[in-house]
């Protein structure tokens, strides 16, 4: 009849409980199951909860409300409203390279605008509509000059040089542009007078450096981010700055009219 646990001695019970019980070291301190004197291999650790990776943050693109802004000028193509400043003035001039330009572009020689000619005292008017910026010899400060003008504003006044400039108007045209009508006998308009396209301003005269009456008509946007050079000579002999805002070719917003080119020699004009 086999024995029941009740009748095995308690010391005994409690001894093989010792041997069988799992995770618990033997006599020589190695785990049960192995052998002694095997290196064991250290147990892997337990594997914890699984781990859910984070969901990777949307792509996001910089907030264009905090980025700056750099406004450009409107393509020519895209203006309008303008007239001929000089109604039936012949091109005695173009804008571009030419050896009678006082700007440097590629290293060229460079006229900055057209010139147009008919006769002295030919009635000069606005080519868009506008406010009128400058209009007389202080005109420096509107023309886009990228640099300090004390040094030639001081030569002109130390050596009362103010009458040998033309006599010029700048207009802002509203559209981001500004017209530079040069070289009038006299004008008619003063800073501060709105004018439409088509308006009077004055008369076609040869102030300034110029060999014979016409008008230097120039256009350029105070955003355009280029600029011309000035002829060494002449920012030596007059102590402008070295650069000014670059003009663009007017006869892009000119409407278009018959070969206005003539054959007599341009008239010389000057800064």
């Amino acid at each position: 009849m086999p024995r029941r646990v009740r009748d095995i001695p308690l010391a005994v019970l409690a001894a093989v409980a010792v041997l069988v019980a799992p995770g618990i070291g033997g006599p020589t301190g190695a785990p049960s199951g192995q052998v002694e004197g095997v290196v064991a291999t250290p147990d892997l650790e337990e594997p914890g909860p699984a781990l859910v990776p984070r969901p990777a943050p949307p792509l996001t693109r910089p907030d264009p409300r905090l980025e700056p802004i750099v406004p450009m000028p409107a393509p020519p193509g895209s203006l309008a409203g303008y007239v001929w400043p000089l109604v039936t003035g012949r091109l005695t001039l173009p804008f571009g390279p030419s050896p009678w330009g006082s700007r440097i572009v590629d290293g060229e020689r460079f006229h900055d605008g057209i010139d147009l000619a008919t006769r002295c005292g030919d009635r000069m008017v606005a080519a868009h509509d506008g406010t009128v910026l400058a209009a007389g010899r202080r005109f420096d400060a509107f023309m886009g000059w990228k640099g300090d003008l004390t040094p030639y504003v001081a030569r002109l006044d130390e050596k009362a040089l103010w009458g040998s400039l033309p006599i010029v108007v700048v207009i802002d045209d509203g559209n981001g542009y500004r017209s530079i009508y040069a070289h009038f006998g006299r004008v008619v308009v003063e800073r501060g007078d709105v004018v439409t396209a088509g308006q009077l301003l004055g008369y076609e005269g040869a102030t300034g450096r110029a060999s014979g009456c016409h008008l230097h008509y120039g256009l350029f946007s105070p955003l355009e981010p280029r600029a011309f050079a000035i002829d060494p000579a002449v920012v030596e002999r007059m102590l402008v700055p070295t650069h000014q805002v670059a003009r663009i070719d007017p006869l892009l917003v000119l409407p278009w009219r018959p070969d206005p080119r003539a054959t007599p020699a341009p008239p010389r004009s000057g800064p």
